[in-house]
């Protein structure tokens, strides 16, 4: 008896097991994706390059008159305004030199006096008198060359503007010419651009111009063309473009080095994430999102049968999503955005998660995208 029970359950056993055979394991849930519609965004064309900023408005202060230094009331930094003073120079050579030339003159203006008279009384010639009347007014303008040289002994600030390295220090003589600072005004900066010349037709005045800092992306100032030098370098075959920049907030400096991009043409193009694009073999990939009936225009090797018996079966809903790979032609990246030259229409949804475990043919979950579900155009 106990040996037919043991029997009878080791049949229902095998009933058992060989049911959840034929069932087979339950399949997978459909893995799950964000995705977004392709739009229209602005891209550029343009000639990338670096340049080094100039001020627009640069003076170099340089000593009209030799003299020792007695005081220097500036530094690096300063703000100065016209007319303020910078430097005193010694004055107890030029002051002498101005007495001596001083009495000269008054020595030369008596000779004049008595030979005027002696002229008019018949006791001098004509001729003297014109040479001690020439002897006096030269006597004069060597009194006023020194007294202008004595005003240079205080050197004042010719405009506005911020002082630059300070190359001087009291005790220190200054010869006449000698260039001791500099005064920048950086609330306008210039870039020279130079600009392959197979660019010279499609560069025009008031192009936008870019600078980023060397290895990042954001633009920190946007300025224009401003001149388009007419000849090429016959050397470098680049041509000369110059750019200027509103600095109102300081935030470049003259002499800066950057990243800078001349924007030759600005159009609206299909585009689609960085994040949406795959490579294999030098062709690029997007998973664009598709019906079940655009699944078998295209099928590749997706297992249709399969699909179709678990749609008939009720295991797919009738509105399911399936990611279909698309070969596109995309152009130059840029703002994280590539533009599609071919595979895509407007509106087109495009799968930009979990992109490694997607298939052809494969049916998805579509979550809401965290933050903006669409692609922005370019802000400029």
């Amino acid at each position: 008896m106990r040996h037919q029970q043991r029997l009878i359950f080791s049949i229902a056993a095998l009933i058992t097991v060989g049911a959840c055979k034929a069932e087979g394991p339950a399949a997978p849930p459909p893995p799950k994706v964000q995705a977004v519609s392709t739009r229209m965004a602005e891209f550029t064309e343009g000639v990338d390059t670096v340049s080094t900023l100039e001020a627009s408005n640069l003076v170099e202060l340089a000593a009209q008159s030799a003299g020792r230094i007695l005081e220097l009331k500036i530094r690096q930094g300063d703000e100065v305004e016209p007319g303020q003073l910078l430097v005193v120079l010694d004055q107890a050579q030029l002051q002498a030199q101005l007495a001596e030339e001083r009495a000269k003159a008054e020595t030369a203006k008596i000779n004049w006096e008595r030979y005027d008279y002696l002229a008019r009384v018949g006791a001098s010639s004509q001729k003297q008198l014109d040479t001690y009347r020439t002897q006096y007014f030269s006597a004069l303008e060597r009194v006023k060359a020194t007294e202008a040289n004595v005003s240079y002994s205080n050197l004042k600030s010719p405009s506005a503007g911020t002082v630059a390295d300070v190359k001087a220090k009291v005790g220190d003589v200054l010869q006449q010419g000698q260039v001791f600072t500099s005064l920048v005004q950086n609330n306008e900066l210039e870039a020279r651009v130079e600009v392959p010349a197979v660019f010279a037709s499609r560069l025009a005045l008031g192009q936008p111009v870019l600078l980023s800092a060397p290895g990042k992306d954001a633009v920190i100032a946007t300025g224009q063309v401003q001149s388009i030098d007419p000849r090429i370098n016959s050397q470098t075959q680049g041509l000369l473009v110059k750019a200027v920049f509103a600095n109102t907030d300081g935030t470049l400096r003259d002499g800066q080095r950057l990243r800078t991009r001349v924007q030759i043409e600005a159009k609206q193009e299909l585009s689609v994430p960085f994040a949406a694009v795959t490579q294999t073999s030098g062709q690029s990939f997007v998973f664009r999102l598709g019906s079940l009936d655009e699944l078998k225009a295209n099928p590749g090797k997706a297992d249709l049968e399969r699909l179709d018996k678990a749609s008939k079966a009720g295991k797919l809903p009738s509105n399911a999503q399936f990611a279909l790979q698309t070969p596109v032609v995309v152009g130059e990246l840029e703002n994280d955005l590539y533009p599609i030259n071919k595979g895509l229409k407007p509106n087109q949804k495009v799968v930009t998660t979990n992109l490694l475990n997607l298939k052809h043919g494969m049916p998805v979950q579509v979550q809401p995208a965290a933050g903006a579900a669409a692609i922005s155009p370019k802000a400029n």
